[in-house]
C-alpha cells in the first residue's frame, strides 16, 4: 500500500479525482436533502440519478483504460461485462417485487407469467438473496472474461482481430438476450423495480445512497487499478503493451498477465453495471449493443489513455455532451461522436490529459 500512496503523491490528476469524489459525496446529499425544493442550489432527484449514472460510466471507462491503456488490448466488447453485471442486479430487484407485480405472482416475474412460464428457471434461484446477487455481479462477467480470455490469449489472438472478436461476443449476447426463451425479459428486459434492501428505489434517500455508492465504487476502482499499474505487475503490463514479443522472449507468461487484467477489468465493469441499473430503473439487451462498447473507447481516448483519471474525465464529459445533444439536437449526436473520435485521434492522441500536460510544459 505504501507504493500506492507514493505514486498518488506524484499523480496530481488522481488526487484531483479523489478530492472531487469526496466533495461530491458530501455536497450532493446536502444539496438534495437539506436544501428545500425550489430554493437556490437544490439538486433534484433526477439530477442526482443522472450524476450517479455518469459515475457508473466513469468506473466503466477506468476498466476499459486498464486493459487498453496499460495492456494494449483494444476491447470493443466491454459492454457485455457491464450488461451482465446489470442483469445480475436486475434479477435481484425483480425477485424483490414478489406479489406486488401486475399479475400478483409471489415468485414469477411479470414477464414470465405473461409468457406462461410455469416455474422459475434454475438460473434465477438464489437471486432473492442480496449477497448471492452481489457475488453474481462479479462472477458472471468474471467467468465470461475468464473463458473468453483463456482461449483468446493462449491462442495469441491480438490486435484488430481480438477487437473484432470482442465485438462479435457482445453482439452475439445481444441477439441471445433478445430471445424470450432465454428467460431474461426479451426485448423489454427487466424493469418496474420496487425497492432495494427494503428501501423504496424512488425515494430521495435511496437515490442519494446509490450516488454515494457509485462515487465510492469509482474511488475504490481507481485506487485498485492504480495499484496494479504501479507495481511490478504493471511494469510487465506496459512491456506487453509496447513489445509483446520481446516480453515473451524474456520468459514472461504474457497470456497470464493479460488474462488476469482482463478478468479484473470485466469485474469492474460488472460493478458499474450493477450500480447503473437501480438508478436508471431498467436493463435490456440494448446495453449489449456494440455501439455502446465503441462509445466506451471514445471516452477513454478523449480523456487520455493510460491515465485512469483521464478515462473517468472523458466519460463524464462525453456523457454530459450526449445528454445535452440528445435533447437539443438528437440527430446530431452520432455525427458529433464520430467527429470527436476523429479529432482526438488526429490532433489529441493523448487526449485532454495530454493537452493539459503540454500546456503546463
Amino acid at each position: 500500500m505504501g507504493l500506492l500512496w507514493a505514486s498518488l503523491r506524484r499523480d496530481r490528476g488522481g488526487q484531483v479525482l479523489l478530492v472531487l469524489l469526496l466533495a461530491a459525496i458530501i455536497l450532493v446529499p446536502l444539496l438534495n436533502l437539506a436544501v428545500p425544493a425550489g430554493a437556490p442550489g437544490h439538486l433534484s432527484a433526477y439530477t442526482v440519478a443522472l450524476l450517479g449514472k455518469y459515475l457508473c460510466f466513469a468506473l466503466l471507462a477506468v476498466s476499459v483504460d486498464l486493459v487498453w491503456g496499460y495492456c494494449g488490448i483494444l476491447t470493443l466488447g466491454h459492454g457485455a461485462f457491464f450488461a451482465l453485471g446489470g442483469y445480475a442486479m436486475g434479477m435481484h430487484l425483480m425477485r424483490q417485487i414478489g406479489d406486488r407485480g401486475v399479475y400478483g405472482h409471489p415468485v414469477l416475474p411479470d414477464f414470465m407469467v405473461f409468457l406462461d412460464w410455469e416455474s422459475l428457471p434454475w438460473f434465477w434461484h438464489g437471486f432473492d438473496l442480496f449477497p448471492f446477487a452481489m457475488l453474481m455481479v462479479l462472477a458472471a462477467p468474471g467467468l465470461l472474461a475468464l473463458v473468453f480470455g483463456f482461449f483468446a490469449f493462449r491462442s495469441r489472438v491480438n490486435g484488430v482481430y481480438l477487437s473484432i472478436i470482442t465485438q462479435a461476443l457482445t453482439f452475439a449476447l445481444m441477439l441471445a438476450f433478445f430471445r424470450n426463451e432465454m428467460g431474461f425479459g426479451g426485448n423489454n428486459g427487466l424493469t418496474d423495480f420496487k425497492d432495494l434492501l427494503g428501501f423504496d428505489l424512488q425515494s430521495e434517500a435511496m437515490r442519494v445512497s446509490l450516488f454515494v455508492a457509485s462515487a465510492l465504487a469509482l474511488a475504490l476502482g481507481f485506487l485498485a487499478s492504480r495499484y496494479l499499474t504501479v507495481t511490478r505487475f504493471g511494469q510487465v503490463l506496459n512491456a506487453v503493451r509496447d513489445a509483446e514479443g520481446r516480453t515473451r522472449f524474456l520468459g514472461y507468461r504474457v497470456e497470464n498477465y493479460q488474462l488476469f487484467v482482463w478478468v479484473f477489468s470485466a469485474m469492474l465493469a460488472g460493478v458499474a453495471g450493477a450500480l447503473y441499473v437501480p438508478q436508471v430503473g431498467i436493463i435490456n439487451p440494448n446495453e449489449f449493443s456494440p455501439l455502446n462498447s465503441i462509445e466506451m473507447v471514445v471516452w477513454v481516448a478523449v480523456g487520455g489513455r493510460a491515465t485512469l483519471y483521464g478515462a473517468a474525465l472523458g466519460a463524464l464529459l462525453v456523457n454530459y455532451a450526449k445528454t445535452f445533444l440528445t435533447s437539443a439536437a438528437p440527430e446530431a449526436w452520432l455525427f458529433f461522436l464520430g467527429g470527436l473520435f476523429v479529432v482526438v485521434t488526429l490532433f489529441l492522441p493523448q487526449g485532454l490529459v495530454g493537452l493539459l500536460r503540454r500546456s503546463r510544459a
